[in-house]
C-alpha cells in the first residue's frame, strides 16, 4: 500500500511540507513575500491589458488601411449606393471590433487590479483554488524527487535495499 495523500482544500492550512517530507532548516521557505506576489499580479494585467489594447489598435489600423484600399475599387466597379453600403458596414464593423476589444482590455485591468488590491471579483475562488492545488502538487512532487534520491543514495553507498512502496 501506498502512504499518500489526497488533495484536500479544507486541510491545505494544516499541511505542513517539513513535517510531511521530512526537509531541515536548509530547505527553502515556501511562501513567497506579498511584494513579489504583487509584482506578479502587476505583470500579469500590464501583458494581459496590454495585448488586448494592441488587438484593439491592429483591428482599428486594419480596418482603416482595408477601407482605404477597397474604396476606391468599390466606386470605380459599382454604382454609387452599393459601395456606399458596403463602407458603412464596413466602417462599422471595424469600430465595434476595435471598440469591443478595447472595452475587454478595461474590463480585464479592472479585475485584475480589484483582484491584485485585495478584492474579491468574480471568478476569484476558482483562481484561487487552482494555485492552491498547484503548489500542494508542487510540494508533493519535490518531496518524491527527495526520498528518490535520497534512496538512490543508499543503494549506492551499500547501507541497504530499498524497495518502492508504490511498485
Amino acid at each position: 500500500m501506498t502512504d499518500r495523500q489526497e488533495y484536500n482544500p479544507q486541510h491545505r492550512q494544516d499541511y505542513n511540507p517539513q513535517l510531511h517530507f521530512g526537509g531541515g532548516m536548509h530547505q527553502q521557505q515556501l511562501h513567497t513575500s506579498p511584494r513579489a506576489h504583487q509584482a506578479v499580479k502587476a505583470a500579469t494585467a500590464a501583458t494581459a491589458g496590454g495585448s488586448l489594447l494592441v488587438l484593439s489598435g491592429l483591428t482599428l489600423a486594419g480596418t482603416v488601411i482595408a477601407l482605404t484600399v477597397a474604396t476606391p475599387l468599390l466606386v470605380i466597379f459599382s454604382p454609387v449606393l452599393v459601395p456606399a453600403a458596403i463602407t458603412v458596414f464596413l466602417l462599422a464593423t471595424g469600430f465595434l471590433t476595435s471598440g469591443g476589444f478595447g472595452v475587454a482590455a478595461v474590463t480585464v485591468l479592472s479585475w485584475i487590479y480589484k483582484y491584485a488590491t485585495g478584492g474579491h471579483p468574480p471568478g476569484s475562488d476558482s483562481l484561487d483554488q487552482a494555485r492552491d492545488k498547484l503548489g500542494y502538487k508542487a510540494r508533493e512532487m519535490k518531496g518524491r524527487a527527495e526520498q528518490a534520491t535520497g534512496m538512490g543514495h543508499h543503494q549506492t553507498t551499500g547501507i541497504g535495499h530499498h524497495q518502492r512502496a508504490d511498485m
